[in-house]
C-alpha cells in the first residue's frame, strides 16, 4: 500500500509534539529523528509536527552530540536538529511535550505558564511498549552501550507513541 493510500485509512487529528531533555544534544534530538522517520514511513508527516528542545540552553545552536549522530546513523536516522532551549511559546505551540526523565519533567512543570500547559507534559517512557523503563537515561557520560541503550528505548517509546496517536489514545 502506498503512503497516500495508507494515510487516507487513518483518521487522526493533527498533533504537534516536542521532545525535551537537558541540553537537546542527545536524547531529545534522537527521539525527534526516530519519530520523524516513523511518521514519514507511515505517510503522516502532513499531520504530525515534531521538534525537540532542552531545559538548559548551553548548547543552543549546536548539532546533536557526534556520538549520538554516529549511533543513530548506524540505525538509519540522520540527526540534523540544532539545539535550542524550551521557550514559553512552546507550551502554546505544542500539543504534547515529552520529557526524557523526571528532572526534565519537573523543570517543564515549573516552566509551564498554566494548568492547561502542565497537562501537555508527559514522560517519554509512558509510551514504552516492550521495554520496562521509567526514564530515558542520559548517555552523555556513557560509552557506546549507553547510546545504543537510549536508541533502543526511544525506538520502543516512539513506536508506542505513534500507535497511541493512530488509535487516538492520548
Amino acid at each position: 500500500m502506498n503512503k497516500k493510500a495508507f494515510n487516507e485509512t487513518i483518521d487522526i487529528e493533527p498533533i504537534r509534539i516536542l521532545f525535551v531533555c537537558l541540553g537537546n544534544i542527545c536524547r531529545s534530538p534522537a527521539a525527534d529523528g526516530i519519530m520523524q522517520k516513523l511518521v514519514e514511513d507511515a505517510g503522516l508527516d502532513n499531520l504530525i509536527t515534531i521538534d525537540s528542545a532542552g531545559t538548559y540552553g548551553g548548547h543552543a545552536g549546536d548539532l546533536p552530540d557526534a556520538r549520538m549522530r554516529h549511533h543513530a546513523r548506524r540505525r538509519g536516522y540522520e540527526l540534523h536538529h540544532r539545539s535550542r532551549k524550551v521557550r514559553s511559546d512552546d507550551f502554546e505551540d505544542f500539543d504534547l511535550i515529552l520529557a526524557m526523565d523526571d528532572a526534565n519533567y519537573d523543570n517543564l512543570f515549573r516552566m509551564a505558564p498554566s494548568p492547561e500547559a502542565r497537562q501537555k507534559i508527559r514522560r517519554m517512557t509512558d509510551f514504552s511498549q516492550r521495554l520496562l523503563v521509567d526514564h530515558v537515561p542520559d548517555p552523555y557520560y556513557e560509552g557506546a552501550n549507553g547510546f545504543e541503550r537510549v536508541l533502543d528505548i526511544l525506538e520502543d517509546a516512539c513506536s508506542g507513541l505513534l500507535s497511541a496517536i493512530k488509535d487516538s489514545k492520548l
